[in-house]
């Protein structure tokens, strides 16, 4: 079950702490929600809520501790929630009664609470999900809600759920968009937006919102995710609809209706950051014959420096899906955070690319793929030993349409879901292990094994054997060639 914690009310107009007066304006590290593949908590989400089953909820006048066999965490109650909704009648758009909106703390989004309230009339929910972005992204998420006027903030642990039921698929059908990316933002939307549809019937929200730019891929996967998951849900999407053009335009917003501005100074680079991956982009990156600075990646250490003395490292698999490394069983999170520090150390994982964008531009992104990438090597070179030449080439061609259908939001499409069935039912006997061995950024399989190799030496062998003839060759060869020779005896007339 998701972790979850949640921030009481309180109203933007008058806030308070502890009794003191309304601080000055708070400074934070500046978070772009959403824009292309901005920082990875930016748009959140859970699969279960949290709230339900042995779930116990303790009120005392100032806080408010919310429990699931133990206590979560303790949070800091505002005022009530009947306070805020029920002092707010129709907005200058028109009227919504509650909101879930995709929370990161950022300026973006600590802009869109009061433009919700504004324009809409509603009470705000705030949502944010653990992806494995890091625990320095939650930091303040409290403060920073209650003082952008949200009523509730919302927090789940989602690792296990991402890595298990979305990243997991993803690999096992090989999927890899363009030839190079291996979708790291795209498969952490869907699970994101499946959780806020879960919120908003949970709080009895009547619509969602999300920060996502009207350029970006983002906006279509979370709103693909909404519509499958419940159609009658309203989607608020701020950027396709303020007059807010640019960074200075937010915080000019910002003071106006008294939100604390969350940045210092702006990041040089877009980011997005979950347990798969690290994307970058913007500055020189949106020059594609510009090399990317040395000290822009944060995973991975440059393979230059990266130790002189390669690491052999042992993925055992069942079923097309990894379980162990080194003989050591882990759950889905706790593996692939252990190939990010081993794979990062080495350099593995880097790439740059130039990509086609849904919604028709092209775009250049750098990613950080560590874990992933020994990963994706594994999996597939087990396949050499298990699967036949026909399913492997059927195999590799969904594996395009699997991507596509990930990269464009169609995580709930019935063709996708579809597909995996045939996934999973194909790598049934990919079983076995392989060892890859790590040096200056480079990943190389130097053995692999399975009980149900369809490798046989006493086949393969140059010596003789009685399974294969090599007499039993000649005929094969006329045969298959007969196409190819009869079109060469019509062209010379014979």
């Amino acid at each position: 079950m998701a972790q979850s914690q949640h921030i009481a009310s309180c109203s933007p107009a008058n806030l308070s702490f502890d009794g003191a007066k309304k601080p000055e304006p708070i400074l934070y590290r500046d978070k772009l929600c959403c824009q292309r593949k901005f920082s990875s908590f930016l748009e959140l989400g859970a699969k279960s809520s949290g709230l339900h089953g042995d779930l116990m909820v303790h009120h005392t006048p100032r806080v408010t501790q919310v429990l699931h066999n133990r206590v979560i965490q303790g949070v800091l109650a505002g005022k009530k929630e009947s306070d805020v909704s029920g002092s707010l009648s129709g907005g200058l758009r028109g009227k919504l009664n509650k909101v879930v909106l995709a929370y990161s703390g950022g300026l973006d989004t600590s802009v869109i609470v009061p433009w919700l309230r504004e324009n809409y009339g509603c009470d705000v929910v705030c949502f944010t999900a653990d992806v494995g972005q890091g625990i320095t992204e939650m930091d303040g998420l409290e403060r920073k809600a209650k003082a952008s006027g949200a009523s509730q903030l919302i927090i789940k642990d989602l690792k296990e759920e991402f890595v298990k039921d979305y990243i997991f698929p993803c690999l096992r059908a090989g999927a890899i968009y363009e030839r190079k990316y291996l979708l790291g933002t795209s498969m952490a939307r869907p699970v994101i937006a499946k959780a806020m549809v879960d919120v908003a019937k949970e709080v009895g929200a009547d619509a969602v919102a999300h920060g996502c730019t009207g350029k970006g891929n983002d906006q279509v996967r979370f709103e693909l995710t909404f519509f499958a998951l419940n159609p009658e849900l309203n989607v608020v999407a701020p950027w396709r609809e303020w007059e807010i053009k640019g960074r200075e335009d937010a915080i000019e917003y910002a003071k106006k209706h008294n939100v604390p501005v969350p940045v210092t100074k702006k990041s040089i680079y877009s980011r997005d950051r979950n347990l798969w991956h690290l994307s970058h982009e913007g500055d020189i990156l949106e020059d594609p014959a510009k090399e990317p600075n040395k000290d822009m990646y944060m995973m991975t250490v440059d393979p230059e420096e990266a130790p002189d003395q390669p690491e052999y490292i042992e993925i055992g698999i069942v079923s097309g899906l990894p379980i162990s490394v080194n003989g050591k069983e882990l759950s889905p999170a706790l593996l692939l955070s252990e190939l990010n520090e081993i794979g990062g150390k080495h350099g593995i994982g880097r790439v740059d690319m130039v990509e086609n964008r849904l919604v028709g531009m092209k775009s250049r992104g750098v990613y950080e793929t560590p874990g992933g990438t020994i990963l994706f090597t594994a999996a597939r070179e087990l396949e050499s030993l298990t699967l036949d030449r026909e399913t492997m080439q059927v195999k590799d061609s969904l594996a395009l349409k699997y991507a596509e259908l990930v990269y464009a939001g169609r995580w709930f499409d019935p063709l996708r879901e579809s597909m995996d069935a045939f996934m999973e039912k194909i790598t049934e006997t990919t079983a076995g292990s392989v060892t890859l061995k790590l040096y200056k950024g480079s990943v190389s399989v130097v053995g692999r094994k399975s009980p149900y190799s369809l490798y046989r030496e006493d086949i393969s062998s140059f010596e003789s054997g009685q399974i294969y003839n090599q007499a039993d060759a000649a005929g094969f060869i006329r045969l298959y060639g007969l196409p190819t020779r009869v079109r060469a005896m019509l062209e010379k007339g014979i």
